[in-house]
Formats: C-alpha cells, structure tokens, sequence
C-alpha cells in the first residue's frame, strides 16, 4: 500500500463510518516508532505508521485510522477532541474504533535486550544502563559511592 491508497481508504472510512468528508492528506510517516498514528491540528493531515500494517495487518490499520478520524471530525466541529474528552470517548464507541493500539511485535523485542547492571558499594543502589559506563570516572549519584559492574541482566518487560 503506498501513500495515494491510503489516502483513498481514509476518504472511503470517513464517508461509510463518520458520514462526513476527508478534505486534507493522510500519509504514512516513516519516523514514527511507537505510535499507531497521529492527527495533526495546524495542518488537520493524519500520519499514519506503515509498521502497523505491515506486523499487525489492514484489521489494525482501519482502527488506527478511525482513531484519527475521530481526533480530526471532532476537532473541526469545535468538539472535546483529545483522549479524555467525553465527546471523543462517546464517537470511538459510536465507530468502533480502538482507544489505543496494539503494541507491535519488534517494540516488544527491542524492550527485551540485555542491560547492563551496576551496584553502588555504600548504598546498594542499582543502575540499569544499556552501554558500558566507565567506573572510574562515574560515581553513584545517590551517595557518590564507587559503582561495581555486576555484568549483563535479561530486563523484563512490563505488563
């Protein structure tokens, strides 16, 4: 799917599910990492993230994009258009549209990597860092105790 696709299959969505035109561009922006898309208020375009089509599927893609969607009607109609707002809440029920998005796969495996773990001497303090850190020159910023290495630990991911 390229930029003019989706373009179409947003205009298709806002015409079937929001009864209303889509009269600015939707695009997909390769910069984004860890959110589905965005609604952008100066310009009123929407990003979309290609990721999310490409591991998650058009099923995921079409409810990225009726959360935009919602931002977007709702904000030209002078409505509550962010995520706490009643108005906002009541129209994603009304469509179907997702709150928030799946998380993607290779996010979860990138949270996952190895860091590196250091111990304050005095305090006991515990520093997670993903690069080496050199123990002669850094000191424990609690107690400006000496950190020890203590060697690479699997980080777990929070759920």
């Amino acid at each position: 799917m390229d930029n003019q696709q989706l373009q179409k299959l947003v205009e298709e969505i806002s015409l079937k599910d929001f009864q209303k035109e889509f009269k600015h561009q939707a695009y997909f922006n390769p910069r984004l990492r860890t959110t589905g898309g965005r609604y952008l208020l100066g310009s009123h375009n929407i990003e979309v993230n290609k990721k999310y089509l490409e591991e998650r599927g058009m099923e995921e893609l079409v409810g990225i994009i009726k959360h935009e969607l919602c931002h977007y009607h709702l904000h030209l109609e002078k409505k509550g258009y962010q995520h706490r707002d009643a108005d906002f809440k009541y129209l994603l029920k009304k469509t179907g549209a997702p709150r928030f998005c799946t998380p993607l796969p290779s996010n979860q495996i990138k949270r996952n990597r190895n860091t590196i773990q250091y111990i304050c001497k005095q305090c006991q303090q515990v520093y997670l860092r993903k690069k080496r850190i050199d123990t002669n020159r850094f000191v424990c910023g609690k107690c400006r105790g000496t950190l020890i290495y203590q060697g690479l630990k699997e980080k777990e991911i929070k759920k």
